[in-house]
């Protein structure tokens, strides 16, 4: 009845639905409506940075000390770092369930359509961090900022590329959204391997045996999500005193998350026509709670009709991407330019080194290990493509920013360098922006696509 109530009320001609929240919820489902909400962010937080306000944003994020107690778990850390370890473990979370659908359900599943965008992400890795290697080698950032350029902002990336319209087709896109889950799962094992410092083995220990547990949870049949937050909790306290960044536990439980429902659609369509068959048509007080009964049970069989990845993700990605994700570039975007000479920003090594990565590495490695995997006959051309729309896409991938402003907190402790790194990731992508939708809007009409084969979905 509540929700019954707040969907009429939502939807209704009243001031405020009408006004601001069906607006929102249009808003909400353009393709592009999370790029843009993240770059407001950034922008708002670059003029705060800025602005005689500017301590006020610093205070905020790197000297308010946020404490939770919660059972055994206590944490005290700055806003900043709460955000970093904490809600962005809400994002790789979701992250991880993109890859469980992709490699169940998506792109994945067929290991030959598979291999290219795996391929060329590959070489979209690669080039970059030799690219940076080439112009931050022998200065203290060269160590440890390589991964930086590595990584695509799918939400720009799809944003640029919806506003384009049919000059992209449709299999260049899925081509993109598929080198995007394997870029984010190379950008997830740099970070497990090369940005994981003073590992405990208890506390790692620890976190093995909460994803055991969950494990033989889902196998012993425990559905209830009231039983898995606590798990999943102490499984990133435990990642996060072990050394291991403690976002890698959103990813690990995102994994875990089954990817098939409880009842298939035979189960669903039978199970449904029997609650159906008795379902009381009177009008008594005992046929009411009759029909009640009869719509629990009906809602509880359609909700496990739907499975708990498809449940979450349905659940999770508007706040991923209109909550989690505008908040951390708020906190990390920030960059004062008080005192500093731009130029010498920009022409720093490690800002060349992270901006051209990103700009000419990505379209490079992406183009060349494309070619090489096409050639070899290990990977097959997305239907309907030329070699120019894998240039344009290539470029837009060079849109890095938020994994790249996270592998940024990772990589430098001193802010100073953080800032120089912050500034090759804004210019880096933004001209990437801008030369990949100048090179696929001058790309000739796409060749036309013909219907793929299908492939079994495996079980």
């Amino acid at each position: 009845m509540n929700d019954r109530r707040h969907q009429t009320w939502a939807n209704s001609n009243r001031f405020v639905p009408r006004v601001f929240v069906q607006p929102f919820k249009r808003f909400t489902q353009i393709e592009a409506a999370s790029g843009i909400v993240l770059l407001v962010a950034a922008a708002v937080a670059l003029i705060w940075a800025n602005s005689p306000l500017a301590d006020s944003y610093f205070h905020l994020f790197e000297e308010w000390i946020v404490e939770i107690q919660f059972g055994p778990i206590h944490l005290e850390e700055t806003f900043g770092h709460m955000i970093n370890d904490g809600l962005m473990a809400f994002f790789f979370f979701v992250v991880g369930l993109e890859i469980k659908r992709e490699i169940v359900m998506g792109e994945f599943r067929d290991p030959r359509a598979a291999a290219l965008p795996a391929i060329a992400a590959l070489g979209g890795m690669i080039v970059p961090a030799a690219i940076y290697f080439a112009f931050a080698g022998g200065t203290p950032g060269a160590e440890t900022g390589w991964g930086i350029p590595m990584a695509t902002d799918i939400a720009f990336a799809v944003g640029v590329l919806s506003l384009l319209g049919r000059k992209v087709p449709t299999s260049g896109k899925l081509f993109i959204l598929a080198l995007a889950i394997a870029d984010d799962i190379g950008a997830i094992l740099v970070i497990a391997i090369f940005y994981t410092s003073d590992l405990r083995f208890a506390w790692l220990v620890a976190a093995l045996a909460g994803l055991a547990v969950v494990t033989v949870a889902q196998r012993v049949g425990i559905r209830s999500l009231a039983f898995y937050w606590p798990v999943a909790i102490a499984i990133w306290f435990a990642l996060l005193e072990s050394g291991v960044h403690a976002t890698l536990a959103g990813v690990a439980l995102g994994l875990l998350t089954p990817a098939r429902p409880m009842y298939s659609p035979q189960e669903l369509d039978r199970k449904a026509r029997q609650i159906l068959d008795m379902y009381p048509m009177g009008d008594t007080v005992e046929d009411l709670q009759h029909a009640e009964h009869e719509a629990m049970l009906l809602t509880e069989i359609s909700r496990e009709s739907a499975s708990p990845l498809t449940r979450l993700e349905h659940k999770m990605l508007p706040w991923s991407s209109f909550a989690v994700i505008p908040l951390f570039a708020l906190a990390n975007a920030g960059v004062s330019f008080a005192g500093t000479d731009v130029a010498d920003l920009i022409t720093h090594p490690v800002s060349l080194g992270v901006g051209l990565g990103l700009l000419f590495g990505k379209p490079i490695g992406i183009t060349l290990f494309t070619w090489l995997a096409v050639r070899l006959g290990v990977g097959r051309m997305p239907t309907g493509t030329r070699w120019a729309h894998i240039v344009g896409l290539g470029t837009v991938a060079g849109i890095g920013f938020t994994v790249a402003l996270f592998v940024t907190a990772l990589a430098f402790q001193d802010p100073r360098m953080g800032d120089v790194a912050k500034v090759g990731i804004f210019a880096g992508s933004l001209v990437a922006a801008l030369a990949g939708a100048a090179i696929l809007l001058s790309t000739r009409a796409p060749v036309p696509e013909a219907e793929p084969e299908p492939v079994p979905v495996s079980t």
